[in-house]
């Protein structure tokens, strides 16, 4: 993949379903430049459309790094779900008794908010990143200092009673796995996660470290401005200790790929905290038609599809993890729900790797492809300027 010229044309419907969205979010959308992967029984497919660096007009590669955003979360959540499992934490605990004097005053109560309802959102803590005036007072923040913020503002409603999105949920999480197993969270979800599924390329960056990891192609953002003429800056490198355990994470189309798959096949989890993860409850001012979890959200796409995963915006970088659901994980063999046809779009370049293969070429220009039915994993992203 060298620039961002077509290179195949996939005539398969759910392919380009995917090639036709990635080229919308380019051609209509503003968006510099999108990366995909789709995987099934056949391979692994991914596209690209625009360029990763709007001075070099280097191509996006299908290794390259990004920040994962609230993606972090699923990781944070199966790290916690773990230690639920090994007996370690439960899910009934309260903050206070976990971090004692942490969440309290302006409505906030840690000894009624359990970690179940950071986990599902349905606390009533208040999101530090909702006052960005506090989060720039200085170069980058502690998770204390995080919560602190939180907590000068008033609790939006009595733990157990509503739902909002929140992202001190999960810094309370991270700071809860840090109590509980005396290390930092980014040792556990790499000891637990990365490195048994062979995430090479998923991190959390320490302290404020600024920095991606080579490859990866550049972040841009207009800083929410609606205005298409708005200056664009570019936040590749960038300080994310106010995103942390709740976005904090580094990774690649691939891992993600592989650590979804892991997760919802029933790799990572025992079945009892396995169907706690997947028990949701309704949102509220959040996605259209979605539920959420502990750590994964479930929506309904139409006409009538289910598709599980997490996505979220942080400084106007949309990062979209989905797998097709039908329960909690499709059975071996089971008919392919083409969540394509309807749903996503596609690339310019669209790329093939066969089962133990190296990635190469689908298809030239106008040749007719084939390949077996089975799930298909998706992964959308993009860095929107």
């Amino acid at each position: 993949m060298e620039d961002g010229t077509p290179a195949a044309r996939v005539t398969r419907r759910n392919h380009y379903a995917v090639r036709r969205v990635l080229d919308q979010a380019v051609g209509e959308g503003g968006v510099p430049g999108i990366l995909d992967q789709v995987r099934d029984g056949g391979g692994q497919w991914f596209g690209t459309a625009g360029v990763g660096d709007t001075r070099t007009r280097r191509a996006r590669g299908h290794e390259d790094r990004f920040r994962i955003g609230s993606i972090t979360e699923t990781f944070t959540a199966t790290v916690v779900l773990q230690l639920v499992a090994e007996g370690r934490l439960a899910l009934e605990d309260t903050v206070e008794r976990r971090l004692p004097g942490a969440v309290t005053g302006n409505g906030h109560d840690g000894s009624t908010i359990t970690v179940r309802q950071l986990l599902n959102h349905t606390s009533g803590v208040f999101s530090h990143t909702s006052d960005q005036p506090a989060l720039s007072r200085q170069k980058s923040y502690t998770p204390g200092e995080l919560v602190e913020i939180a907590m000068s503002h008033p609790a939006g409603f009595p733990a157990g009673t509503g739902w909002a999105y929140s992202n001190t949920n999960y810094v309370l999480a991270g700071m809860i796995v840090e109590q509980v197993t005396g290390r930092r969270l980014a040792d556990e979800i790499t000891d637990r996660l990365a490195r048994p599924l062979g995430l090479t390329g998923t991190s959390l960056p320490l302290g404020a470290d600024p920095l991606l990891p080579e490859p990866h192609a550049s972040h841009y953002t207009r800083l929410f401005s609606p205005d298409p003429d708005a200056t664009v800056h570019d936040v590749t490198e960038l300080e994310t200790s106010p995103c942390w355990a709740a976005g904090g994470m580094i990774s690649t189309v691939a891992d993600l790929n592989r650590f979804l798959s892991a997760l919802l096949g029933g790799r990572l989890l025992p079945p009892e905290p396995q169907r706690e993860m997947f028990t949701m409850v309704p949102t509220a001012s959040w996605l259209p038609g979605a539920t959420y979890g502990l750590g994964v959200s479930r929506l309904t796409l139409p006409p009538r599809h289910r598709a599980v995963g997490h996505g979220r915006r942080a400084l106007r970088l949309v990062v979209v993890c989905l797998r097709p659901a039908r329960g909690h994980a499709p059975a071996r063999g089971e008919r392919q729900r083409r969540l394509g046809d309807r749903t996503l779009g596609g690339p310019h370049q669209y790329l093939h790797r066969p089962p133990g293969g190296r990635v190469q070429p689908r298809c030239r220009p106008g040749q007719r492809t084939r390949r077996p039915g089975g799930f298909a994993d998706v992964i959308a992203l993009r860095a929107e300027p």
